[in-house]
């Protein structure tokens, strides 16, 4: 069935067009089971209510929603607030959703808020491929993620990052650098640190090794697999984080496996945030400009909400917070 209809959704979930019609509009009084009948009919046949798409543009809620992996991660939480704090101040309610980079539960929230009939969405999630971002011409805003070729992107420059803490490493005369990142099949924008890392450490002449870390893993997991850096390269004198959690996770495997920071071991991270600036204030870190990143997704998004033409990607700058850690 190329293009399913709203009474084929019906029939398949065994109810009629009209409460087919409420669980897209979040009318009335439902059962969580009709619900949920309903809305598997709609994955099993591929339905796109598109009516409910159209009136993203008709109708204002002043309702935005935020999508993110989790908001428990220093640079999302912070993001989320001063973005809530943004659109509040602009007269817009904010729905935030944690993706908690599950696909699935990311198609969920997001058949949730286009049926809530939200104004917009701003979203910084790591899943790719998922169908309910392929309508044309959302008024849809991208954080640090490739969605579609119509979906902007809000970014700080992640290569020039990657460029300059790895430059200062090896300035601080390091030479055996490692790089942990996200799985190089994910195209993102932060994919770029990697590629600043591996081409500066070539034009220095010194040997990039990149250690692999996906988003969906625990905390343990990560963490043994940062462990096993110290086994596997023992030689290692520095180590240019992805991210603040990681450059945290490496400063207290370095205690517990005896290494001196920054003395036998550099660490630089990349995020920030006030929190870990606060927690860790002897990190070097990569700043990303957080309340600039807000304030542009905040003003791309009213212009898409105005069907104003906007940019593909707007990057922002970077700047490197001193430390003792590297």
């Amino acid at each position: 069935m190329t293009n399913p209809k709203l009474e084929d959704v019906a029939q398949l979930a065994g109810v009629s067009k009209t409460t087919v019609s409420r669980v897209l509009n979040q009318r009335g009084s439902l059962s969580q089971k009709t619900i949920d009948k309903v809305y598997r009919a709609m994955k099993e046949l591929n339905y796109q209510p598109n009516a409910v798409a159209r009136q993203l543009y008709k109708q204002k809620t002043q309702l935005i929603g935020l999508l993110f992996p989790t908001i428990a991660n220093p640079f999302f939480g912070e993001l989320t607030e001063e973005l809530e704090k943004l659109l509040y101040r602009q007269g817009f309610k904010v729905l935030v959703g944690n993706s908690m980079n599950d696909p699935q539960k990311e198609a969920n929230y997001l058949n949730q808020l286009l049926t809530k009939q939200v104004d917009g969405l701003i979203v910084g999630t790591h899943n790719q491929g998922i169908k309910e971002y392929n309508y044309e011409k959302l008024p849809v805003v991208a954080i640090d993620r490739s969605v579609n070729k119509d979906i902007p992107i809000i970014e700080s420059d992640n290569y020039q990052g990657g460029v300059l803490a790895t430059e200062r490493l090896i300035q601080k005369g390091a030479k055996r650098i490692l790089h942990t990142n996200g799985p190089s099949s994910l195209e993102t924008p932060a994919k770029k640190r990697r590629l600043a890392y591996e081409d500066t450490m070539r034009k220095y002449a010194l040997e990039p090794e990149t250690i692999t870390i996906d988003f969906n893993i625990s905390y343990d997991e990560k963490k043994a697999i940062l462990a096993q850096i110290f086994m596997d390269y023992p030689d290692t004198e520095a180590v240019f984080a992805s991210n603040d959690i990681d450059a945290a996770l490496i400063l207290q495997l370095a205690k517990e496996y005896k290494k001196r920071v920054p003395e036998d071991l550099m660490v630089i991270g990349y995020d920030g945030t006030k929190m870990i600036q606060n927690v860790l204030p002897e990190l070097t870190t990569i700043v990303q400009p957080i309340e600039s990143i807000a304030k542009t997704a905040v003003d791309v998004l009213k212009k898409r909400l105005n069907d104003e033409e906007t940019a593909l990607e707007y990057c922002l700058p970077i700047c490197l917070k001193e430390g003792r850690t590297g």
